[in-house]
């Protein structure tokens, strides 16, 4: 049955990560990152146009390699069961996302804010040098809950829908976003086409994160309440709804003023009535996070599994 190998190695792929989180050097995604900025210096002028080859080249490569690959190994089972383990471990990052969360945290836990402040840019892009023990809890427990949605779910989404090309050209457009995609001198223009890439392709994962996270909350209705009030503000279309659904769920108050290097955000409040984020609170976050992970495999790879079983039932 061509179901049953995407399944098997979906599930492999998502145990290995589990078990192993990120290889420290030589990770695919990485290389893809080099491969890009080599393609960017070549390329690169102040127009929406040319940065829109430049993305349509990077995840073209990538989406057709994986086609190719997909293509070559349909007749074997277990060969298609390896590549999708494969390719499945290669983009989540979800044990990576919580290993480096918990870290943070122990750092807090310890009084040692020095070590926190110089962590926390492994795990977002904010300025940590004015931010206090409650500022770093929350921009981790935020980016917990930003990065479950686009390290975990959204790649999971894409792999339910298109196998092991949804995979990796999910991970390469999430990629190329946070290369190219941000609000820069050089990358308003040059980046746009991958910002609003990422953004469309964003969007169904953003989404069933925060319903499994109502899902796996403790507090259901809570969580429901806060995500639908709540998950639109925020200026990003997709991050907050996980933020907000994060906010229901641990029953804490996140979003607010931030800093980006010498970029100042003010933020819509998301959970308010709710106490602060403490430090305690990272530990619930990557536990909920974990749950959600774990309902978006059960999730996408039955979809898949079912949506090609009764494919493989049709009379031709």
């Amino acid at each position: 049955m061509r179901a049953a190998p995407y399944l098997v190695g979906a599930v492999a792929g998502f145990l290995a990560d589990a078990r192993l989180g990120d290889p420290r050097r030589g990770h695919p995604v990485a290389l893809f990152g080099t491969a890009a900025a080599r393609l960017e210096r070549r390329l690169w002028r102040d127009h929406r146009a040319v940065g829109a080859v430049h993305t349509g080249l990077a995840v073209g490569a990538v989406a057709g390699g994986a086609a190719l690959a997909a293509r070559a190994v349909r007749r074997s089972p277990l060969a298609a069961a390896a590549l999708t383990a494969g390719a499945t471990f290669t983009v989540l990052g979800g044990t990576s996302l919580t290993r480096e969360a918990r870290a943070i945290g122990d750092s807090l836990a310890a009084g040692d804010l020095t070590a926190a402040r110089e962590r926390l840019p492994h795990l977002c892009g904010r300025d940590p040098s004015g931010l206090d023990e409650q500022q770093i809890a929350r921009a981790v427990v935020e980016s917990v809950a930003e990065n479950t949605a686009d390290a975990v779910v959204n790649a999971l989404v894409w792999g339910g829908i298109a196998g092991v090309p949804g995979l990796l050209a999910f991970r390469a457009v999430n990629t190329l976003d946070a290369m190219v995609g941000h609000k820069s001198d050089r990358y308003r223009r040059f980046g746009w086409a991958s910002a609003r890439l990422d953004d469309v392709a964003g969007w169904p994962g953003a989404r069933l994160t925060a319903l499994l996270t109502v899902a796996a909350s403790d507090a259901p209705a809570r969580t429901w309440r806060v995500w639908r009030r709540d998950g639109s503000a925020h200026p990003s279309p997709n991050a907050g709804q996980a933020e907000a659904a994060f906010a229901g769920a641990l029953g804490v108050q996140l979003g607010g003023t931030l800093r980006y290097g010498e970029r100042v955000e003010h933020r819509p409040v998301l959970g308010a009535g709710h106490p602060p984020v403490t430090p305690r609170d990272i530990d619930r976050a990557c536990c909920l996070s974990r749950r959600v992970s774990t309902l978006a495999l059960a999730v996408t790879t039955t979809a898949r599994f079912t949506a090609l079983a009764l494919r493989a039932r049709r009379p031709r």
